[in-house]
């Protein structure tokens, strides 16, 4: 199994969550960055970092790129144009607020979000939605993520995946 399809099939896990500001429990509530956190935990452990308080508000102004300046730090930038089932999506809602949503791209032109006011679902990537792309990200190798050669069997495991001879120190 790929890192995408892991990826796919935990979020699949998630749609029907309900939708809670800064929560990140699978069947209990989360937001947007909540989703893309539990998943991250399903397939790696503990989270790379914590994301700080944060406003549900679209149109909140400063503080930098957050979301796209955390992607970059912990996942592989792409080009819309290569983008593949199982990568983040990075969503701005206007050219000169913040990134403020994020999705995994899935089959059939469909992402799985959590968006306010709804449970986790997939959505059709609409020219709507699809304009207002800011970043795409895939999720990396379980050899990438800053953990301990001892730690990587088990990533590989929660992941689903059998790694190759070697990739393991």
């Amino acid at each position: 199994m790929t890192i995408a399809s892991s990826v796919l099939r935990e979020a699949d896990g998630w749609i029907g969550t309900p939708y809670r500001h800064g929560g990140s429990s699978k069947g209990v509530g989360c937001d947007c960055l909540g989703l893309v956190r539990g998943i991250w935990r399903a397939l790696y452990g503990e989270e790379p970092e914590q994301p700080g308080a944060y406003a549900p508000d679209w149109a909140e102004a400063g503080g930098g790129d957050r979301l796209i300046d955390a992607a970059r730090r912990h996942m592989a930038e792409k080009s819309v144009g290569t983008m593949q089932p199982g990568d983040l999506l990075v969503f701005r809602w206007r050219p000169s607020v913040a990134a403020k949503h994020l999705g995994i791209f899935a089959p059939e032109n469909r992402f799985i979000h959590a968006y306010e006011g709804h449970r986790v679902m997939a959505s059709v990537l609409v020219p709507q939605w699809r304009r207002r792309i800011a970043g795409v990200f895939a999720f990396p190798a379980p050899a990438r993520c800053d953990a301990p050669p001892s730690a990587l069997l088990s990533i590989y495991r929660r992941a689903g995946i059998s790694p190759s001879k070697g990739e393991i120190g």
